[in-house]
C-alpha cells in the first residue's frame, strides 16, 4: 500500500511518552493522528523503523493504524506555549510520521486479554524478525480497539541501523530479547505460522516497504553515497535475515513462557 501525504493543521495535545513526546494533531482530511517528530531525540532513524517495521507488519496482515507522512509547518509553534514544543515543531519542519488516532483505545493488559495462540505467534514472529525491543510487560505497545488488539510504536525496532555500516553479516543473529515478550506465553503455534509468513514477506514486499522511505530521512552518513544505495542495504539486510531466520525462529520457540 502506497502511504498517503498529510500536511498536519493544528496541533492538539502531546503525549508525554517516553523520550520522542508524540502529539495527536489534525490534519488536512480532517482526521486526526499520532505525530512522530523526525526532530525528536532519536532522530529520523526512528520514522525510518516505525515506517519499515509498521509496513512489514501490515504486509503480514497484522493489525496497524495506517501510517501517513506528515508535513509539518513550523509556523505552527507559534501558538504553542510551551518553548519544548515549540522547540520540537521548528525542528521537524518538513516530512514527517503518523499514526491514525484511535479514540477510545486502552492498553492491552496480559492479565485480562487472551490473545489467540496463531495472532500472538505472528505477532512474536515479526517481532523477532524486526528486532523489536518494545513489546514487553512493562512496554507492550499493543492497544485494544473496538475489542481488537493493533500493533503501534516501532521506533525501537530495526536497532541494527544505529551505527551501521551497511553489513548484512549480521542480518542472521538471534534475537534475545525475544523471552521478553508479553505474548509468549500465547506463541505456541511460531514453528506452524513461520513458513506462512516468511513466504508472505518476499524481497519485493520489502523492496516496496523501503522504497516508500523519504530522501530527507535518509542520507547524512558516509557510509552510504545516497539514499538509493541505504535503501538498498536495508533491502539486502532484511532479505538476508529472512533467509537465514532459522535462529531467530527456534530462539522464540525455546524461549521459556
Amino acid at each position: 500500500m502506497t502511504l498517503r501525504t498529510v500536511a498536519v493543521t493544528r496541533y492538539v495535545t502531546p503525549l508525554r511518552e517516553g523520550g520522542s513526546m508524540p502529539a495527536v494533531v489534525e490534519a488536512d482530511d480532517d482526521g486526526l493522528y499520532v505525530l512522530k517528530f523526525r526532530g525528536a531525540g532519536q532522530g529520523a532513524k526512528a520514522l525510518i523503523a516505525e515506517l519499515v517495521a509498521g509496513e512489514i507488519a501490515r504486509a503480514l496482515g497484522l493489525p496497524v493504524p495506517e501510517i501517513v507522512l506528515a508535513e509539518l509547518d513550523p509556523g505552527l509553534a507559534r501558538t504553542e506555549p510551551d518553548p519544548e514544543i515549540q522547540h520540537l515543531i521548528r525542528a521537524s519542519d518538513g516530512c514527517n510520521l503518523a499514526l491514525d488516532y484511535l479514540p477510545g483505545a486502552v492498553n492491552f493488559d496480559p492479565v485480562a486479554e487472551q490473545p489467540d495462540a496463531l495472532l500472538a505467534s505472528r505477532i512474536v514472529w515479526f517481532d523477532a524478525f524486526v528486532s523489536n525491543v518494545d513489546r514487553t510487560p512493562r512496554n507492550t505497545n499493543l492497544l485494544m480497539w473496538h475489542r481488537q488488539l493493533k500493533l503501534i510504536d516501532h521506533g525501537a525496532a530495526l536497532y541494527f541501523h544505529h551505527g551501521w555500516n551497511g553489513s548484512t553479516d549480521n542480518a542472521g543473529n538471534a534475537f534475545a530479547m525475544i523471552k521478553d515478550h508479553v505474548l509468549l506465553p500465547w506463541a505456541t503455534a511460531i514453528a506452524d505460522v513461520d513458513g506462512v509468513l516468511a513466504e508472505v514477506l518476499t524481497s519485493d514486499v520489502i523492496s516496496r516497504i523501503v522504497a516508500q522511505v523519504p530522501d530527507v530521512w535518509l542520507g547524512g552518513e558516509d557510509t552510504f553515497a545516497d539514499p538509493a544505495g541505504q535503501r538498498a542495504a536495508y533491502v539486502a539486510y532484511l532479505t538476508r535475515r529472512l533467509t537465514e531466520r532459522q535462529r531467530f525462529v527456534k530462539e522464540a520457540i525455546r524461549a521459556p513462557r
